[in-house]
């Protein structure tokens, strides 16, 4: 499977957010290593957005031209539906839920099948999940110290969409997010500008 292995601070950087949410991750910042506040041209701020956008989600280019295409059929604004669609990616809940300190973790243990989706074991990354669905971890993960650590004292995400039950390690997907409520920093107008040349 295909991951994305850039170091993960300089990205930050050049992107000009702090994509990982890690305290130090911005430390660094400079004019001459980041793209963000700098002059570019109206296509520069298009690809820019799009990079954000793959780089919340851990994405590559095949798979979120996939998205886009699933976007534009949707009955909703497109940027919209597509936040929405890449927000409930089962790798991006188990992140926002907090079994995973980062999204590579997350994409991690689902693949390992450490992921339990209405108690049945998922483990593709990519799966859709919808409201009311419970993700919880598995009983033997359950005693793994970095898991409990996540989950019990990091609790990294609040969201208003997500129910967490700290006793069972479980967290619901309630509703669908609105895209106000999403932890991201993105333009995804511009981002469908792009695709619509």
């Amino acid at each position: 499977m295909a991951t994305r292995r850039e170091p993960k601070f300089k990205l930050c950087r050049r992107l000009g957010v702090n994509i990982y949410g890690h305290p130090k991750a911005m430390d660094r910042v400079k004019k001459v290593n980041s793209r963000h506040g700098s002059k570019i041209s109206e296509y520069g701020r298009q690809l820019l957005e799009k990079q954000k956008i793959k780089a919340y989600y851990g994405l590559f280019e095949k798979q979120f031209k996939r998205y886009i295409r699933r976007a534009e059929k949707s009955k909703n604004v497109t940027g919209t539906a597509l936040l929405k669609i890449l927000e409930c990616r089962l790798d991006n809940i188990v992140y926002r839920i907090g079994f995973g300190n980062s999204i590579r973790q997350s994409r991690q243990m689902v693949n390992h099948g450490h992921i339990l989706v209405n108690n049945k074991k998922i483990n593709i990354p990519s799966y859709e999940v919808h409201a009311g669905d419970v993700i919880s971890l598995v009983q033997k993960s359950r005693n793994n110290k970095e898991f409990c650590f996540n989950f019990l004292d990091l609790r990294k995400f609040e969201l208003p969409y997500i129910e967490k039950n700290f006793d069972n390690f479980q967290g619901i997907l309630i509703r669908l997010p609105e895209k106000e409520e999403l932890p991201i920093e993105v333009n995804e107008i511009a981002v469908v500008e792009l695709y619509s040349k």
